[in-house]
């Protein structure tokens, strides 16, 4: 009684059948797929506006704060290099992935907790491009620190 089973089975006809579909429609499901997949690319690793400048404070520090919601705003931050800087975070998103922010450039690690705002100062920092990220490193922001003549001339 098995061995018909399996013959039957063996010699049925498959429940499906497959269709062969037009070159034309196969290059634009492809082209389509390279768009998505260059646009994702773009939309996470790209970089987004010109970012936001921090204010002068008391004392030379320049400040500025940050809301911690889902992700930081704003995430590119423009300070000018030579002067201390002053951050603070607020955050107000409950996900863990956010109770915590490292600048790995500065070797610093801020606990935030949530629905507060938690200041970290960093020193006068020479011009170029520092990148910060939660603790799971999947939430990103980029502190920028122009040359004060750069600053000036533009």
């Amino acid at each position: 009684m098995t061995n018909l089973f399996a013959a039957e089975l063996i010699n049925a006809e498959p429940l499906w059948r497959t269709i062969d579909q037009p070159v034309v429609l196969k290059a634009l499901v492809a082209g389509v797929g390279v768009v998505l997949i260059a646009w994702e690319l773009w939309w996470f690793l790209g970089r987004h506006g010109g970012g936001v400048a921090a204010r002068d404070g008391e004392a030379g520090v320049q400040e500025i704060t940050i809301t911690v919601d889902g992700g930081y705003a704003p995430s590119r931050i423009k300070v000018k290099a030579g002067r201390p800087l002053r951050l603070a975070f607020h955050r107000i998103d409950p996900s863990g992935c956010v109770a915590q922010v490292i600048f790995p450039d500065f070797h610093k690690t801020l606990d935030l907790p949530l629905d507060a705002t938690t200041s970290l100062e960093l020193p006068p920092t020479e011009a170029g491009v520092y990148p910060f990220h939660c603790g799971m490193n999947m939430v990103r922001g980029v502190l920028e620190v122009v040359d004060q003549s750069a600053t000036r001339a533009s």
